[in-house]
């Protein structure tokens, strides 16, 4: 019967889960994900993956995810072991604990928040100046709304360089917010736009070394959307971040993927001379056209539907057991120890190959051998039409929605053996 419902309602499933505003369906990517019986992670295949006490077979799990992604209705739970928010050997009981002291947490920071910013929590967002670059209050700063309400307002100047910082970025926060996945009806409530807002603001109240940088907004909008609870979705993007945060680290001398465009640049050197030396004579040897899908991870590139079907595809295969470990202790286990064939299924078929070699060398993230997969795909276009990096931005333009996300994927996973 799971498979019957799978087959017949997987188009309906996506309308469900995230449904398009009319006005803006003849605009939006048609989504190429489906939910298939048999390789979709199903909630029937999820259940089964539990032991009676909680343990999670994260093996079997990551199987099912790379051979057809998650079904809609589990996706945020399942993202929450492969971000490594949760351990697969814990128990129902430890994960039930953990969730409740992070909520908690959560709110401890909120609470932080609200004392400066008033109305964070509230379910508005800010859209203007609150405070001056010098500290000094805004009289007309106002919330994106019609009340008069005075108690959002900053009433003080601000002298402690932090929270200025902070206080500063909030209206770029709220202007990303409106512009975020703007097409889906989710995002017609205010309410949900402030449940976003809340997130990206107080994350950069927390990771004051990044703060916020734009481009955060389309990482953290799919964990609002999947999980209920706003604590939960703050730690699922927190811990999406802690894979990701580099990439936003920006100074007036260097971008944060800077170290990823050079090793996309040594790649396709390595692997396609020709391409490479076509790019650079079009003052593209830096790579700079492709900052954007790294930085987002390939949000603009596909649809809404599938850029999740590929970020869960991409972190299934770059799964690591050891990850949730690694986040709570100091102490990470021993990568280049010897691990059995059981221990070995464990790991996504990206990092796969290095443990069983006993390598232990960080790996270059998988998105990078993405976009040079396709790169490689738009080679001939790119060779005959490129004749400078407009057209360079154009044709990589024109794949929006035309990619198959486990196509594209899977190419990628083949490039490591060409470089070496």
């Amino acid at each position: 019967m799971a498979g019957i419902f799978l087959r017949k309602s997987a188009d309906d499933d996506l309308h469900a889960f995230y449904p398009i505003r009319p006005e803006c369906a003849a605009d939006v990517p048609k989504a190429r994900f489906r939910a298939r019986a048999g390789k979709t992670l199903s909630p029937r295949k999820w259940q089964a993956a539990f032991s009676e006490d909680g343990h999670l077979d994260i093996a079997k799990v990551l199987r099912r995810i790379q051979r057809g992604g998650i079904h809609p209705s589990i996706k945020g739970l399942v993202w929450e072991f492969l971000l490594g928010c949760f351990d697969p050997d814990s128990t129902f009981d430890e994960r039930t604990q953990l969730r409740q002291c992070r909520r908690q947490q959560y709110g401890r920071w909120k609470i932080e928040c609200q004392n400066m910013v008033p109305i964070i929590g509230s379910g508005k967002i800010i859209t203007a100046a609150i405070v001056s670059d010098d500290g000094q209050m805004l009289q007309d700063s106002s919330a994106n709304n019609d009340s008069q309400d005075q108690d959002w307002h900053v009433n003080s100047a601000i002298s402690d360089k932090k929270v200025l910082q902070w206080m500063l970025c909030l209206p770029q926060i709220g202007l990303d917010v409106v512009r975020t996945d703007r097409a889906l009806v989710f995002y017609e409530s205010e309410i949900n736009q402030a449940k976003l807002w809340d997130v990206l603001a107080i994350y950069s109240w927390v990771d004051n070394d990044i703060g916020y940088v734009q481009g955060m907004n389309d990482i953290a909008s799919p964990m609002i959307i999947l999980l209920e609870n706003e604590a939960d979705a703050f730690w699922c993007f927190e811990h999406a971040m802690r894979r990701l945060r580099e990439n936003f680290r920006c100074t007036t001398s260097s971008i944060g993927v800077q170290t990823q465009l050079s090793t996309l640049s040594q790649i396709i050197k390595t692997i396609d001379p020709k391409l490479h030396q076509h790019l650079e004579d079009l003052d593209g040897g830096e790579y700079l056209f492709a900052f954007r899908m790294l930085m987002v991870l390939f949000r603009r590139e596909f649809s809404f539907v599938d850029a999740l079907y590929l970020w869960e595809l991409m972190w299934a295969m770059e799964y690591n057991p050891n990850i949730f470990s690694s986040y709570e202790s100091s102490s990470n286990k021993s990568e280049a120890s010897k691990v059995n064939d059981k221990q070995l299924k464990q790991y996504g078929k990206f990092v796969r190959k290095n443990v069983k070699s006993g390598q232990s060398e960080k790996q270059s993230a998988l998105s990078v051998f993405l976009v040079a997969s396709v790169l490689e795909t738009k080679n001939k276009k790119l060779l005959k039409e490129a004749k400078g990096l407009d057209d360079v931005v154009k044709i990589l333009g024109d794949i929006t929605g035309n990619l198959d996300a486990k196509k594209a994927c899977n190419e990628a996973l083949k490039i490591p053996e060409k470089v070496s």
